[in-house]
Order: C-alpha cells, then sequence, then structure tokens
C-alpha cells in the first residue's frame, strides 16, 4: 500500500499582504509552516502505517523553499518526499493547483489499493476545494471531513466524518482521495533522530546549486536524503491550466472582518448559572 500525503506550506503569520500587480499572496520574508489539516493528514497516514504497513510519501507544491516542510515531514516520520515547483506554477489558484498536484499524483502512479490523503483546507485560504478537486481530475472517490479512519477493508475505508451537529460513518472503495478536518487526532512530533537524520534532505536543484558542499555531497551519496523534484515537463500537466494563464478564480480584495458581541451575561461562580449556561449553548449547538 501507498499512502501518499498532500502538504501545503503556508505562511506562519496574521498579516496577509497581497502583490497589487498580482494579487497573489507575497511569501518572501515571511516564516512558514505546514499547514495545520495537512499534518493531520500526515499523522492519519502514519497511523494506517503502523496498522497495514506501507509506505508515506509526501508531495507539495511550492517555491524551492517549500522543501523546508518537507523535511520537517521526513522528521515526524514520513518514507520519502516529493516537491513540484516551477515557475509556470506561480499564481495558481485552486483550479490550477489540483491540476497540477493531479498530474504530478498521476506521475507517481496509483494503484488499486493505495490512499491519497490531505488536510480539508489551507489556513491561507480556507477554501476546501484543492482535495475534492484533485480527486474528479484523477477519477477517484473521495470522503471529505473525515475525522478517523475506524478500519481498513480489503478494499474499502470505514471512517467517521466529522459534520456540522455531529458525526456519520461511511464506507469508501480504495484507491480514494480523503480530506482530514483539524479535529482528528493531533500530528505527532518531529523525532530527533530523524531531524538529524533528514537535516541535510535537498532537492537535486539545491545539490547542484553547491555541488562541493559537504551536505550536497552528503545528499548526492545517500538516495534517503534526496527530495524528489518535479517541474512542469516532468509531470507533463496541461499548459493552459497553470498558474495564473489557468487560474480563473481572480483575487479582487481582501478585508479584515471583526466580530463584535451584540450581547454579553456576566456570570458569578455560580454552578447553576454555569450549568444553565451549557445547556443553552448545547440547545444553540453552539457545543456538541
Amino acid at each position: 500500500m501507498k499512502i501518499v500525503v498532500c502538504i501545503k506550506q503556508v505562511p506562519d503569520t496574521a498579516e496577509v499582504k497581497l502583490d497589487p500587480k498580482t494579487n497573489t499572496l507575497i511569501r518572501e520574508g515571511v516564516p512558514s509552516i505546514i499547514n495545520h489539516d495537512d499534518k493531520a493528514g500526515l499523522e492519519t497516514a502514519l497511523r494506517l502505517r503502523e496498522q497495514v504497513g506501507g509506505t508515506v510519501s509526501v508531495v507539495c507544491m511550492g517555491p524551492p523553499q517549500a522543501d523546508i516542510a518537507l523535511r520537517e515531514a521526513l522528521a515526524m516520520g514520513a518514507d520519502e518526499a516529493y516537491l513540484l515547483s516551477a515557475r509556470e506554477f506561480g499564481g495558481s489558484d485552486t483550479y490550477a493547483t489540483s491540476q497540477i498536484i493531479a498530474a504530478g499524483i498521476d506521475t507517481y502512479g496509483v494503484e488499486e489499493d493505495d490512499i491519497i490523503l490531505a488536510g480539508r483546507q489551507a489556513i491561507d485560504g480556507d477554501t476546501a476545494q484543492v482535495g475534492p478537486q484533485v480527486a474528479e481530475k484523477l477519477g477517484l472517490p473521495q470522503v471529505t471531513y473525515a475525522e478517523e479512519i475506524l478500519e481498513i477493508k480489503d478494499k474499502s475505508l470505514v471512517i467517521k466524518r466529522r459534520l456540522e451537529h455531529g458525526t456519520e460513518v461511511v464506507e469508501c472503495p480504495i484507491p480514494a482521495v480523503v480530506t482530514v478536518n483539524a479535529s482528528a487526532a493531533e500530528c505527532r512530533p518531529k523525532n530527533a533522530r530523524r531531524v538529524m537524520k533528514f537535516k541535510n534532505a535537498m532537492t537535486a536543484s539545491e545539490i547542484a546549486a553547491e555541488p562541493t558542499s559537504e551536505a550536497a555531497k552528503m545528499a548526492a551519496s545517500k538516495p534517503y536524503l534526496q527530495i524528489f523534484e518535479w517541474s512542469a515537463a516532468d509531470v507533463d500537466p496541461d499548459d493552459n491550466q497553470l498558474g495564473l494563464t489557468g487560474s480563473p478564480t481572480k483575487v479582487k480584495k481582501i478585508e479584515n472582518v471583526v466580530f463584535q458581541a451584540k450581547e454579553a451575561k456576566k456570570l458569578t461562580a455560580d454552578d447553576k448559572q454555569i450549568e444553565e449556561l451549557m445547556v443553552e449553548l448545547i440547545a444553540s449547538h453552539t457545543l456538541g
């Protein structure tokens, strides 16, 4: 079984700036992290591997510096990493992004018992569109809002989904695409030994840029330290569906929304008041 996890490197900041010419996010100089929901997808993959074996491969589309996120994923337990990076990919919206990722996964190869996992949505977009679009473009069944994979059968998965007012259990044939909710199990921390093992993992471009450095020599001599790097030519997507040209969505304006309370309640430490508030919140589905 091959388990593919789609991850995204996102800005670790609440201050989002747009390029006025391209209307895309300015990422230079901004600290980046692995998207939280994608970490939940990675943890789900690692737990699956512990149950049934197989390999966990992480795939990330982004600029060259996205290899930082891939090294982090390797340190958490992934077996191999793939970076989809090319100038042609720049400015892609969810439609073009899903086209590129689907082409990358198709190049990687999907067999009858494989599973593709992704986070439900990214914090720098909140669209929750890429995972389902990848499934459609690969022609695979999909399950969204997954919270836990309860059972792995020969040809299907039993999955608990998180809904607005509860959960449901569904069964899905494999191969399939599953998007994992933030409420799933929290991702394990980086393993100290794996951090040291993969700290010098590099892409082919990085090795070529500094071929005489000790890190590059080490990465070139040890296959497990090589992050696979695929360009547009390697995955062969439709050129008309890449980057800004292939992106029908255009960001026109971003506004900061400030929520203000319409009413407020002051409570004392009285248990009865707290119990009444809990009943009210549950009745309005604010909780539960």
